[in-house]
C-alpha cells in the first residue's frame, strides 16, 4: 500500500502548480486517468487573464469578473484571484515560461469576451495551455512521480478524514494510494454533453467521487457553454478560441446576417452565456452558424492551432468562414472549498475546475480558468506546507472493497448519457425537461447507490460517474428557479432577485458552518 505526503489526482495546470511547489519538501505523486497531457488545461487556447497592462488594474479585472459572473461570485475569493494573479505570472516568467511579446518586447495582451480591456497573456499564439503544461511538466520532472492510465475510482475515508484513493489500472486491477493530503484536480464534466470543448477524459469523475465520499458540492447547475466549437459533420471538433472574436471576427448566419448585432452592447464579445443562447436559437430554427474571420490578416500566424484544426477537418481558412456550434466548456460549480482549497472533509483538497472556490460565479470570465489553476494551486500548496507537521492519519481502519464482488449493472452508453444531458439539461432548460433527465438517471442510479464499484471496468465506472454527475446537475438546475449566467430556465427567463437572495443566505450560512469545522 504505497504511502505519500501528497497524492494528487489529475495532471492539469492546478495539479502541476501544486505539485511543483510541494515537491521541494514533500513526497508527491500524481495519478492521471489518461496521459499526463490529457487535460483541459493542455487544450486552453486563449491565455491567462491578468491585470498587468498600464491602463488596467485588479479592481477593473474584479469588476469584469463579477459582472460576467452575474454577481454570484464570492467576492473575497475573487478579489484574491485578481490581486495575486500578476505576481504569480511574474514568477512563472522568472522560472522560464515564455509568453508572446510585442515589437517593444512587452507582453502581448489579447482581448476576449466581457473583458473591458486587453489583459490576456498568451503563448504560441493560441497554444497557451499546451506551452504552459509542457513548461510545468519540465519543472516537476525528476521531482514528482506521475502514474498515467490509472483512474481514481473512490476516495478512502477513515474517521471522517480522507486518507487515500483507490484506483483502477489500465488492466482493470485495483490499487490503493495513501497520503497525508489528497488533492482532487480532476477537471470538470464537459464530457457529459454531446458537444464539448473538453478533453475526452473529462467525465466528472472527481465530482462523483467527492459526492460518494460525502463532501459538500455547490453551484453544479452553472455550466458554461462556449459559443464556438468547430462544427463538422454534425460533430463538435474542437475549440475556436474567443480570442478570434477578440481580434474582430463576427458570428454570422448562412445569409451573412450579423447574429450579435443589437443583441448586447458588447455584441460578439458579450458574455458567453448570452452568445451561446443566440446561436442555440438560430440553430433550433434549422440554420447554420459561421464565424467570419475574413477581416483578420495573417490568421494562420496569429492562430496556428486553430488553423491546423480547421485544415485537418477540411475547412479552408482562406474562404473566411468557420462553421461553429455551442458546446459544454466549463463547470462553475464543484466541490465546495475555502480560499485555501480545503473541502468539508479533513485531508481532502480540491483545486481547479473540480473545485467551487466561488471565483467564477454563475458564468466564468474568459481566460480566468488558467489563472485560477495557477493562483489556487499555489494557495493549496502553501496551506499544505504550513500543515506538513500534521500527524499522519491512522490507516489501519481503512475499509477496502471486496475484489470478488461482481455486481451486474444495466448501464446506458456514454452517447446515450450525452444525448440526455444535451436535450434536457443543456443551454436552455425547463422543469419538464429537467424532470425527464432526473427520472431517467434515477432508474440507473438506484442500482449502484449502495453497491461496491471496485470490480467494475473503467468504462462502467465512467458511466456510473456520468450518471451520478448528470443527476446532480439536473437536480441542482431544477432547484434554482431563475435564470442566471450559465443556468437558463425558459420557464423562469428573468432573474428572480428575491429567490437569488434567499439562496445566497442559505449558501453563505452553509459555507460559514463548513469552514468553522476546519
Amino acid at each position: 500500500m504505497p504511502s505519500f505526503d501528497v497524492v494528487i489526482i489529475g495532471s492539469g495546470i492546478a495539479a502541476l502548480t501544486a505539485a511543483y511547489q510541494l515537491s521541494a519538501d514533500l513526497n508527491v505523486i500524481i495519478l492521471t486517468k489518461s496521459k499526463k497531457t490529457n487535460s483541459n488545461s493542455n487544450l486552453a487556447q486563449g491565455g491567462i487573464a491578468s491585470a498587468i497592462g498600464k491602463d488596467d488594474s485588479w479592481q477593473t479585472h474584479l469588476t469584469d469578473t463579477l459582472v460576467a459572473g452575474c454577481h454570484h461570485n464570492r467576492e473575497d475569493s475573487t478579489k484574491l484571484l485578481v490581486q495575486t494573479g500578476p505576481s504569480y505570472l511574474e514568477e512563472l516568467i522568472k522560472e522560464g515560461m515564455v509568453f508572446d511579446l510585442d515589437i517593444q518586447k512587452n507582453l502581448q495582451l489579447g482581448k476576449e469576451g466581457a473583458h473591458s480591456t486587453r489583459r490576456i497573456v498568451h503563448a504560441g499564439g493560441d497554444s497557451t495551455g499546451r506551452e504552459l503544461i509542457l513548461h510545468m511538466l519540465d519543472r516537476v520532472k525528476n521531482r514528482v512521480q506521475i502514474i498515467e492510465d490509472e483512474m481514481a475510482i473512490d476516495l478512502i475515508i477513515d474517521n471522517q478524514s480522507c486518507i487515500g484513493v483507490e484506483t483502477k489500472t489500465f488492466h482493470d486491477t485495483t490499487n490503493q494510494y495513501y497520503g497525508t493530503h489528497i488533492i482532487l484536480a480532476t477537471g470538470g464534466c464537459g464530457g457529459l454533453y454531446s458537444f464539448t470543448s473538453n478533453d475526452e477524459s473529462i467525465t466528472g469523475d472527481g465530482l462523483a467521487m467527492a459526492y460518494r465520499a460525502g463532501a459538500q458540492l455547490a453551484d453544479l447547475e452553472f455550466i458554461q457553454f462556449h459559443p464556438t466549437l468547430l462544427h463538422v459533420n454534425s460533430k463538435g471538433c474542437g475549440l475556436i478560441s474567443e480570442a478570434v472574436r477578440g481580434e474582430g471576427a463576427i458570428l454570422v448566419s448562412e445569409d451573412g446576417r450579423k447574429l450579435m448585432k443589437a443583441v448586447h452592447p458588447q455584441e460578439d464579445l458579450a458574455p458567453r452565456d448570452v452568445v451561446a443562447r443566440v446561436l442555440h436559437q438560430e440553430m433550433l430554427s434549422g440554420n447554420k452558424v459561421y464565424l467570419d474571420i475574413s477581416m483578420i490578416s495573417n490568421f494562420e500566424v496569429h492562430f496556428p492551432t486553430i488553423t491546423n484544426l480547421c485544415e485537418s477537418k477540411g475547412i479552408q481558412i482562406n474562404k473566411g468562414l468557420i462553421p461553429v456550434i455551442p458546446g459544454a466548456h466549463f463547470s462553475m460549480g464543484g466541490v465546495l472549498t475555502d480560499h485555501r482549497g480545503r473541502t468539508s472533509i479533513e485531508g481532502l483538497y480540491a483545486v481547479g475546475e473540480v473545485a467551487c472556490t466561488g471565483v467564477h460565479g454563475a458564468n466564468r470570465l474568459a481566460s480566468n480558468s488558467l489563472l485560477e489553476g495557477i493562483v489556487f494551486g499555489n494557495l493549496v500548496a502553501d496551506d499544505i506546507l504550513n500543515r506538513k507537521k500534521m500527524i499522519i492519519p491512522n490507516r489501519t481502519h481503512a475499509q477496502t472493497r471486496n475484489q470478488y464482488d461482481h455486481p451486474t449493472f444495466i448501464l446506458p452508453t456514454k452517447t446515450e448519457i450525452q444525448q440526455m444531458m444535451t436535450e434536457n439539461v443543456g443551454i436552455v432548460r425547463s422543469k419538464e425537461h429537467l424532470k425527464i433527465a432526473i427520472e431517467w438517471f434515477e432508474t440507473y442510479k438506484q442500482q449502484f447507490d449502495e453497491a461496491s464499484l471496485s470490480s467494475l471496468t473503467k468504462d462502467q465506472l465512467i458511466s456510473v460517474n456520468m450518471i451520478t454527475v448528470g443527476w446532480l446537475i439536473a437536480t441542482s438546475a431544477l432547484q434554482r428557479r431563475e435564470s442566471r449566467g450559465g443556468h437558463f430556465r425558459e420557464d423562469y427567463p428573468k432573474e428572480d432577485n428575491l429567490h437569488w437572495y434567499k439562496k445566497e443566505v442559505i449558501r453563505t450560512n452553509q459555507r460559514e458552518k463548513m469552514m468553522s469545522l476546519q
